[in-house]
């Protein structure tokens, strides 16, 4: 006979049985062309095809301009193509302090809160190498990422980054001024402090 504790369970189970016997593969079984796998279908037979004349990327940015690449004829450019401004640092400085820091360190030496918890330390921005560098570089970098630093062309948009170019340079400017170009007043309380 019929038991009626099971007959719940028994309609579950002949309902899930259905639903998933109603499941098919026809998606994964269709035909489809792998990446750079030859094709019948185009006279030039690449299944890759080049992208249309005037196409406008995804992300709207003119990958020739380099406001949105920091470079020019495949060299990163020298300086920011973008007015400094005090705007400009207060944005670039949060910023950094979001993305940079806790690798960096809030002063750029790469003694950031993840490299005292044991993470390999980037280099310091106040090293020669990288205060002679261009802001192209600094540019490439972030939208790329280098070495073991992770790309931030998807999180951060090329305004925003240059803002943290522009405040890189402050740090820098911060720890290396040389004593001639500082104003008459900063001189003096630069010795004053002495």
């Amino acid at each position: 006979m019929w038991n009626r504790r099971l007959a719940p369970w028994t309609a579950v189970g002949l309902l899930l049985f259905l639903l998933l016997a109603g499941c098919s593969q026809e998606m994964r079984d269709d035909a489809r062309i792998k990446p750079m796998e030859a094709s019948l279908l185009f006279p030039d037979g690449q299944s890759a095809r080049p992208l249309p004349a005037n196409v406008v990327p995804r992300d709207g940015y003119d990958l020739s301009d380099p406001l949105y690449t920091g470079l020019e004829n495949g060299q990163p450019i020298a300086t920011m193509p973008v007015p400094l401004t005090a705007e400009l640092l207060q944005q670039g400085q949060r910023q950094y302090i979001i993305y940079c820091s806790p690798c960096h360190g809030l002063d750029g030496y790469g003694d950031g809160m993840i490299v005292q918890r044991g993470f390999p330390s980037p280099p310091s921005y106040h090293s020669d190498r990288l205060r002679r560098a261009p802001d192209g570089h600094y540019f490439d970098v972030i939208s790329n990422g280098f070495g073991l630093m992770f790309e931030y062309g998807s999180r951060v948009p090329p305004a925003d980054r240059w803002a943290i170019i522009a405040y890189i340079r402050a740090l820098q400017l911060s720890q290396n001024a040389a004593a001639d170009q500082l104003a008459p007043q900063d001189l003096e309380q630069l010795h004053g402090s002495e």
